[in-house]
């Protein structure tokens, strides 16, 4: 679970401000779905995937459920395939052209911004620190596609991921996923 985690806490990293200059258009605010495929160096966090999806199927029924919506509750689906996680943008973060990032230890550069896409590199100091670099296209306000490369570490040796990620509002009302403070 703690490699699900550092997964999410370095996408949500990527993908979180957008180009705006005075004929562009914000993103919108509401409800978020981040989706994202991975693919490491080593194979480790696949066939930690994999285990955490095994662990999940032997669970007694009542278990698994409860960590189904324990994760839903989150906006977290994690599968072996492609995983997802959603977001509430309120009003102030899409006037500010950003998604909340999801752990204060990470900060994000923007290396440089061209038309509607975006090439940003970050770092999270954690336990372990990770970083890395990604490109994003905003297709609409409504939309955007993106990859990244991420180094950090797995049973103490460096890994790398590469991540090919989308995201997609969904709606105004963000219905149970509460916006993530600063």
């Amino acid at each position: 679970m703690k490699r699900a985690s550092l997964l999410l806490l370095a996408l949500a990293s990527l993908g979180i401000a957008q180009p705006a200059s005075a004929d562009e258009q914000k993103i919108l605010p509401g409800l978020w779905e981040h989706s994202f495929t991975m693919k490491s160096q080593s194979g480790q966090i696949e066939n930690a995937m994999s285990q955490f999806q095994e662990q999940m199927a032997a669970l007694p029924e009542d278990r698994r459920k409860l960590m189904e919506q324990m994760m839903a509750a989150q906006g977290v689906t994690l599968s072996p395939s492609g995983s997802t996680f959603r977001v509430c943008i309120t009003e102030e973060d899409a006037a500010r052209d950003t998604v909340p990032q999801m752990d204060g230890n990470c900060t994000q550069k923007i290396e440089e911004r061209s038309g509607n896409t975006l090439r940003v590199s970050f770092d999270c100091a954690g336990d372990p620190p990770t970083r890395g670099e990604g490109e994003v296209t905003f297709i609409s306000p409504k939309a955007y596609k993106g990859k990244a490369v991420i180094d950090t570490e797995v049973d103490g040796k460096p890994e790398r991921m590469n991540i090919e990620q989308s995201g997609k509002w969904l709606a105004a009302d963000c219905g149970d996923i509460q916006p993530r403070t600063r």
